[in-house]
């Protein structure tokens, strides 16, 4: 089989923190590799929205071109959910695998990187009118704390309660 490097993402601090994400795109990726060899693998916390600071993906690409591996991500969304950011990847001449979608092709990808920018779009639509909705009823909002026990730690209940 081929060599991988493996680049995960999650969108916020809070899933970082949890490992959750992570974890089942840690496993996606592992029965892709399968008996090919994972060479490299590259961890960001960042949105799907925003793609111009993405220092770990660059990365990722930089240690790919050095080792002549493929960029292997479990799902094309946690790549990124934007269409020009995936079309410029595409013409980069970075080769990449989504495992959800092994066998795509480069309009099957375009597709689903459209399919992705609009959900993200829906995503944040929702949350705008869960949160308004929230704020008329007169809860009041406030911005999500650290956990107490520091990132990359486990969450202890009393920081779950707390909504970290």
């Amino acid at each position: 089989m081929g060599k991988f490097v493996a680049y995960y993402r999650v969108s916020t601090e809070r899933q970082r923190v949890s490992g959750l994400g992570l974890e089942a795109q840690r496993e996606a990726v592992a029965r892709h590799v399968g008996t090919g060899q994972l060479v490299a693998e590259f961890t960001e916390t960042e949105s799907g929205k925003r793609h111009t600071n993405r220092p770990k993906l660059l990365a990722a690409l930089a240690e790919c071109r050095k080792r002549r591996a493929v960029l292997l991500n479990a799902r094309l969304d946690r790549l990124a959910r934007n269409v020009a950011f995936i079309a410029n990847l595409m013409e980069s001449g970075a080769d990449f695998i989504a495992c959800d979608m092994p066998q795509a092709n480069r309009l099957t990808i375009h597709i689903l990187a459209a399919v992705a920018e609009h959900e993200r779009e829906m995503i944040s639509q929702r949350t705008k009118a869960a949160l308004a909705a929230a704020k008329a009823r007169g809860v009041q909002l406030a911005p999500l704390q650290q956990p107490a026990n520091g990132p990359g730690q486990p969450i202890s209940p009393a920081d779950q309660r707390r909504g970290c």
